[in-house]
């Protein structure tokens, strides 16, 4: 007997547990993502008008990822409904380029995965972050095809148009700094940038354009001199002193773009800018312009925060007026490979209540529970940085019997033509309804219910023939399989614990 055919009796079009991963699950995207929630979701969520920050620890399958993409679909509703009070979101759920690129300033037993995160600190985080969220930002000024306008913020031309000189300068600083993309050079899209905000000034080549009157000016003269008299006047080193002189402004200029250039380098080890295209677009500004402004040329988050306070002032003119940021799939990177102590190295350093709390700002930490352990080691002194009181903490998303067979209903209904079927429907009668709860809080949470009820499918439909099917599952193969199923389950959870 085939899944299908026992699924087409119950008018069900496809397996609505097969797919066990969020980030890859259509029926969960297209049919329950507005529909199905964690009991703690509103906590997590928040108000999109005054950004909030929430701490979550789930076990893996808990809906972590889940969670994550309901946050942005809810949130591209919002700005969908209030275009003049739209919140940018940044997904920071990636953490291996940055990671990747943080370890290539490390050297010899430094690039240990242990001694690299040990370094790892919390302005590498802000950056990370700023990355992310300056080239999205540009993504969907200059309209890149890369910007995913439809799921984020709606940037029009006419609110860029309306940005001041300063707020100019300050988006095309924080370019320079945090513009990650690599679909175009970037000079090139730099230069784009420039021309999209109308900054044409010609002030920042006035030092050249000395240099070259002067070289002009020495060359006619020396040509005239030779011409008309067929020798120079005095010593031919005062026409050398004299170009030098003329360069002089550029030369200096050049030195302090280059050396700041190189600061930023060693400062921004996220970052895949190199130092030469970095100096050459410093060289676009004037002097003045750089040095009165903050740029991340230290190891340290003052630096960061002013060029967050830049960057959320420049969203606010462009009728935006919060940012979310969402952290997920810490567990993930090649770097940590799932080790709990390594998470703890790579999160710790965002544990700062300066950092969570800032005006504007709502960071979703959406954290593995091995991490839980951890936070009841601290002592008094990462409690008074961290201030978790005040940080919306979910210790564990856990998930209830009845919400776990509320999930299941949902996710048939999501894919049923018509009137859909109950969880208990595809059951024989003997397998009551409070026996399905008892085995579903044995399941804890989503991804182990899917997992299970497609195995359970699967091992029914096997048992029976096209020609004389069954569309009902016993109570012997639900208890077979369950058993299976859990023991299974505990042997690889005893196998993680003593990895």
């Amino acid at each position: 007997m085939k899944i299908h055919q026992f699924l087409e009796h119950y008018g069900i079009q496809s397996n609505p547990f097969a797919v066990e991963d969020a980030q890859t699950d259509t029926v969960f995207k297209s049919g329950c993502i507005d529909t199905t929630y964690h009991p703690a979701w509103q906590k997590v969520f928040g108000d999109p008008l005054e950004p909030s920050t929430s701490i979550v620890f789930g076990e893996k399958g808990a809906g972590k990822t889940a969670m994550r993409l309901q946050i942005v679909e809810h949130i591209a509703h919002h700005n969908r409904e209030n275009p003049t009070q739209q919140v940018y979101v940044i997904e920071y759920d990636d953490f291996n380029p940055y990671l990747d690129r943080f370890r290539e300033h490390q050297m010899g037993r430094a690039r240990r995965p242990d001694r690299t995160l040990k370094r790892w600190m919390l302005w590498d985080h802000m950056d990370a972050i700023l990355m992310i969220g300056v080239t999205s930002l540009i993504d969907r000024i200059l309209g890149s095809r890369h910007s995913q306008a439809t799921k984020g913020c709606q940037i029009s031309d006419d609110a860029v148009a309306q940005l001041d000189s300063n707020e100019a300068r300050d988006l095309l600083l924080l370019a320079a700094c945090y513009d990650e993309s690599t679909t175009e050079t970037f000079k090139s899209r730099w230069g784009q940038l420039r021309k999209k905000l109308g900054v044409r000034s010609i002030a920042p080549w006035g030092a050249m354009a000395m240099g070259i009157g002067v070289s002009v000016a020495v060359v006619a003269l020396v040509a005239s001199l030779l011409i008309g008299r067929g020798e120079l006047v005095g010593p031919w080193w005062l026409y050398l002193i004299a170009l030098i002189a003329g360069w002089m402004p550029w030369l200096v200029k050049a030195a302090r773009a280059l050396w700041k250039a190189h600061r930023i380098y060693r400062s921004v080890k996220v970052s895949n800018h190199e130092r030469i295209p970095l100096a050459r677009t410093l060289m676009d500004f004037t002097m003045s312009d750089l040095a009165s402004q903050p740029l991340p040329m230290h190891p340290r988050t003052d630096d960061r925060y002013a060029m967050l306070n830049k960057f959320s002032g420049i969203l606010r003119s462009l009728n935006v007026n919060g940012i979310i940021v969402i952290v997920d799939r810490v567990d993930e990177p090649h770097l940590i490979n799932g080790s709990p102590e390594l998470m703890r190295l790579l999160l710790w350093p965002m544990l700062d209540n300066k950092f969570l709390k800032q005006s504007g700002i709502g960071v979703k930490l959406l954290l593995p529970i091995e991490l839980q352990q951890f936070i009841e080691r601290e002592n008094k002194e990462f409690y008074q940085r961290a201030r978790l009181d005040k940080q919306n903490m979910i210790p564990s998303l856990q998930w209830t019997s009845e919400a776990l067979y509320d999930v299941a209903s949902a996710r048939i209904s999501a894919v049923s033509n018509g009137e859909s079927p109950s969880v208990q429907d595809l059951f024989d009668e003997s397998i009551s309804k409070q026996r399905l709860f008892e085995a579903f809080r044995a399941l804890r949470v989503p991804r182990h219910l899917f997992k299970f009820l497609y195995r359970l499918l699967v091992a029914h439909c096997n048992n029976y023939t096209d020609h004389e099917p069954s569309f009902k599952i016993s109570s012997q193969t639900f208890e077979s399989t369950l058993a299976v199923y859990l023991r299974e389950q505990d042997a690889f959870d005893r196998g993680l614990g003593a990895g």
